[in-house]
């Protein structure tokens, strides 16, 4: 009965060094960075609540208090604002603070994507919760969230998001081996954390975004840490999936990796090309722009 009662929860890692974006991340938390005018990580806890999410838990890690602030009330900008009669940037400013509930946790040691998950086990306690890497960025018309939460109240399990991946990148993800139930959804049976090249056992790619059963925390409290010393959710979800259903499902919607330079910058041009304010200056930019002169 645990999968069927309502997701309310969702868990954002966050405690990770950013180290692909050095030297910008030194000082600045990568879930920070601006795509276009607001931080990649704002992109997705909107989904998250456009979701039903109740609850954000964000793993955060030294230097991050950053992301916090964000999402906290800043009285003296919000009085400033009003006093300058700018009502509008107040609205944004104060639907920042007031759009979900936040409770942070703190991982002390950079131990992997599983790690940061099992510091949220106090929170999340013995109900299903969505886990959502900041740095992977979904438009879409229904929020790739909604999508899976649908899947998950259908199958009553886990679901995992998946992508299709070019040969030559599949080596950079957790991989699914898996027996089709219905158009896009996935019963899995086996998964490879990076296998090597050649060795994929498909092309479907697991992503950011994980509708997650509490037993899976039995899982990870017992995980051994794998390559680079780190507890490999993957591994995790590999155990689980031999005891109850799990899930794959590919999303509708364009997926960005923000968290690499390029994906970064094709999230900022894509999205800024669709900013109501932005967009069509931006568009008429790059039009007139001289690509050869590169």
């Amino acid at each position: 009965m645990e999968a069927r009662k309502k997701v309310r929860k969702a868990i954002f890692p966050a405690a990770g060094l950013g180290t692909r974006f050095l030297p910008a991340t030194k000082a600045s938390p990568k879930e920070m960075l601006p795509l276009v005018d607001k931080p990649m990580i704002q992109y997705v806890v909107e989904e998250a609540v456009a979701a039903g999410i109740e609850h954000v838990i964000i793993i955060t890690g030294r230097g991050k208090r950053a992301i916090e602030d964000h999402f906290d009330k800043n009285v003296e900008l919000e009085c400033y604002l009003a006093e300058k009669g700018k009502t509008s940037t107040l609205r944004t400013v104060e639907d920042i603070a007031n759009m979900v509930s936040f409770v942070y946790v703190r991982q002390k040691e950079p131990l992997g994507l599983g790690h940061a998950v099992l510091c949220a086990r106090d929170v999340i306690g013995d109900e299903p919760f969505a886990v959502m890497l900041g740095d992977d960025i979904i438009d879409a018309k229904v929020p790739a969230l909604s999508q899976m939460l649908k899947v998950y109240e259908k199958y009553s399990g886990s679901v995992l998001a998946l992508q299709e991946v070019p040969e030559d990148k599949i080596h950079l993800y957790g991989v699914i081996k898996g027996e089709a139930v219905e158009k896009d959804i996935y019963r899995i049976s086996e998964m490879v954390e990076k296998p090597p090249r050649g060795q994929a056992p498909s092309n479907l790619a697991i992503i950011g975004r994980y509708v997650l059963t509490p037993k899976v925390f039995e899982f990870l409290e017992k995980q051994e840490r794998g390559v680079g010393g780190e507890i490999q959710l993957t591994n995790a979800l590999e155990r689980l999936a031999r005891e109850e259903p799990v899930y794959g499902y590919t999303f509708e919607g364009k997926r960005y990796d923000a968290g690499s330079k390029i994906g970064f910058l094709e999230a900022t041009v894509e999205l800024g090309l669709k900013n109501p304010e932005l967009g069509p200056l931006f568009k008429a930019y790059l039009k007139d722009l001289d690509l050869q002169a590169f």
